[in-house]
Parts: structure tokens; sequence; C-alpha cells
């Protein structure tokens, strides 16, 4: 048996470790990216990260509650990160059945937890996707090339063995014409989004898939994104978008064939 004394003792000691252990939680610190904006983001997302990687929070409700796909119905999914998420799909494609699953902040390791969710489970018979700049400013971590081309490879098979036909949209390219700009710019050096073009364009074309090639579309003359196609160096304003869903559309309806 334990003395009054001795529980209250080890009362205390419980009492200390809990505080103890809530204070160095509350300490945790992300690894400096050496971007300001960047590392207050990542900060700001630990309980994303640790608590629902994926986000297969923000749809669960919307797929459940969207019907099945009637017959001859061409569904398509947009999946993506917040070029997609904010993207108004309603008016850019009036009367359509493209359905938006786009994530704002996410990389291509959070897009795989997610895939069967809010991709496979709706049965599209096409899926649009547009991911790899958010890994390539390492958003959730640094990542390497291979790393991120692995990842699309893996949401290219997992598409496939599910008959839904596969789109793979080229990855935008930044400016840093505003202050605005200067840090989604430097944070996304341009021969990596290269690169990566360049693996997407070359695994289309040796697996069948379709490449959407909006970047050649939206590149000024110096390499960067037209001006007037952004209002921030990254994200498509209502200008960007009226030129990216002519390019959609044809890429999907080639897919429908």
């Amino acid at each position: 048996m334990f003395s009054k004394k001795g529980l209250a003792n080890t009362a205390r000691v419980l009492a200390v470790s809990c505080f103890a252990l809530g204070a160095f939680a509350q300490q945790v610190t992300v690894p400096p990216t050496g971007f300001a904006g960047l590392d207050k983001y990542r900060a700001s997302r630990i309980a994303v990260y640790t608590d629902d990687y994926g986000q297969l929070a923000r749809y669960r409700d919307a797929n459940a509650a969207l019907k099945s796909a009637a017959a001859g119905e061409n569904r398509a999914v947009f999946f993506g990160d917040s070029i997609t998420d904010i993207w108004k799909l309603d008016e850019s494609f009036p009367a359509k059945s493209y359905v938006n699953r786009g994530i704002g902040g996410q990389t291509t390791s959070q897009m795989l937890v997610r895939f069967r969710q809010d991709v496979i489970d709706l049965h599209p018979k096409v899926v649009v996707i547009l991911a790899g700049t958010n890994d390539i400013a390492g958003n959730s971590g640094p990542i390497s090339n291979e790393n991120i081309e692995a990842n699309l490879a893996s949401l290219a098979e997992l598409a496939r063995a599910h008959d839904i036909r596969v789109i793979f949209s080229s990855i935008l390219p930044v400016y840093n014409y505003t202050p605005q700009s200067q840090e989604f710019f430097a944070s996304r050096p341009m021969e990596r989004i290269l690169a990566l073009n360049k693996w997407l364009k070359d695994y289309c074309a040796a697996n069948n898939l379709i490449y959407l090639d909006y970047f050649s579309a939206v590149v000024d003359d110096k390499g960067m994104l037209k001006r007037d196609l952004a209002d921030d160096g990254l994200h498509p304003n209502k200008a960007g978008y009226a030129v990216m869903a002519p390019l959609a559309e044809a890429a999907i309806a080639k897919a429908m064939k």
C-alpha cells in the first residue's frame, strides 16, 4: 500500500512530467530552409504532418456526397496542389463533369496517401495530375527529383491499374518580377522544373500517357512565367487559367477517345 504522502509525491511527479512534455511539444522547431516564408509555412503545418499527413479529411465528406458517375458521364478528376485547388473548374468548364481534388501546399508524397480516396474511389475516366512544384520547394521536406519521379510514377501505376486514363501536366514556370514572387522563384530552381518536365514528357511517351504542356504556353522569353498570368509569380490568375483551360480540355478529349 502507498501512503498518502507517497501518492501525493507521485501525483506531483506526474504533473511535472506532463507539463514538461507539453512544453517540449510546444518547442518543436522545423529545420530551417533558408526561406522565411517557407519556414513559417512548414511550422504552421506540423499538426497536418503529424495528424493527417495526406489531409484525407479535406474531401472525405464531399466524396461521400458525390453521386456515382451516370452512364455515359465523362468524369474527370483534377488532382494536385494549390494551382488546382483554386481553379474554378465550373467557370472554366461549364456543364462538364470535372471534379476538383486539389489541396494547397501538398507534395506528391502527400498526394500518394490520398490518391485512392480522392481519385480511384470516385471512378473517373480520366485524372489530370498537376504536381511537383511544392516538392521542389521542400514544403514537406527535402526530396530529390528521382524521388518525385518515383511518386509520380506510382500515381500513374495506381490509376492505370483501375482503368483510369492519366494526363500528366507539366510543372509551371515561376517568375521573380515582384517582391511577393521572390521567394517562390528562389525556392523553385528553373533547372529542376525543366528536368522534371522532361522526365514527365518522356515518361508519358514511354507509357502511352498524355503529356499536358502548360509550360510552353505560359513561359516568357526569359524562361519565366508570363507576368500577366499570375499575381504572385506562382499561382495563375484568371488570365492564366484562361490559357490553361483549352489545353486541359483538349487533353481530356484526347484521353476520352
